[in-house]
């Protein structure tokens, strides 16, 4: 059972409205044009107030009625199902896209997991638009990145800058800034930690909260992320 999608119950009835159109035309359309019968005006109004949310294929529909692309229709994307609903593919058209079969991908997309070697992944990431940000999550890399970093962090961060660039398909002089000044972040709050306990412990709450957080103080630093 998939998760609701992420619905952008604004920007559907600003679309509606600046196309002139009822919620009963866009019912039609729906109905007419994409074969979804059991649309009504009710359920777009139902939409547009969110006390309702189009499933996948509902939302496909809508975007088709409202001339727009679907991504205009949804939040962010979260999961890799809803990328490609976001870029308006067919599971068929990421699994041919990346060298898959479809019951593997499909797999995929079902757990969450991607499990594409890295010709997949790139293909993936080039087809659905990726930033480096979502890339990582849907991938499954974030645990990996937060390794690195907590290590550029923690040792010296120029000795990791290039499996961190590697990684995240960045060039290295973007990471340089934002490596730097995360290590001298953590550095000072280990500093503080020592001080205060007197020099007998390694590491303090502060310290941990930061290295729990990592992953998001690195994605707010990186520029264009």
């Amino acid at each position: 059972m998939h998760p609701p999608l992420p619905f952008n119950a604004r920007a559907a009835r600003i679309l509606r409205e600046k196309l002139g159109m009822a919620p009963g035309h866009v019912a039609y359309g729906m109905r007419a044009s994409y074969g979804t019968t059991h649309i009504t005006p009710n359920h777009i109004t139902a939409w547009e107030r969110g006390t309702a949310l189009p499933t996948a294929s509902e939302l496909t529909a809508l975007a088709g009625a409202l001339w727009c692309n679907p991504r205009e229709l949804m939040g962010a994307p979260r999961t890799l199902r809803e990328h490609r609903l976001a870029r308006g593919l067919a599971v068929e058209d990421v699994a041919r896209a990346t060298g898959l079969t479809l019951d593997a991908y499909h797999q995929m997309e079902e757990t969450g997991r991607w499990t594409g070697d890295k010709r997949q992944s790139a293909k993936l990431g080039a087809l659905l638009n990726l930033p480096p940000r979502d890339f990582i999550a849907i991938t499954g890399l974030e645990d990996e990145l937060a390794r690195l970093l907590t290590e550029a962090v923690s040792t010296r961060w120029q000795a990791h800058i290039r499996a961190i660039a590697r990684l995240v398909s960045t060039e290295r002089r973007d990471l340089q800034d934002p490596l730097r000044d995360m290590h001298h972040e953590y550095q000072t709050l280990m500093a503080a930690t020592l001080s205060r306990a007197g020099g007998t412990t390694a590491s303090g709450e502060n310290g941990r909260r930061y290295i729990d957080d990592i992953v998001n103080h690195f994605w707010a630093r990186l520029p264009e992320h």
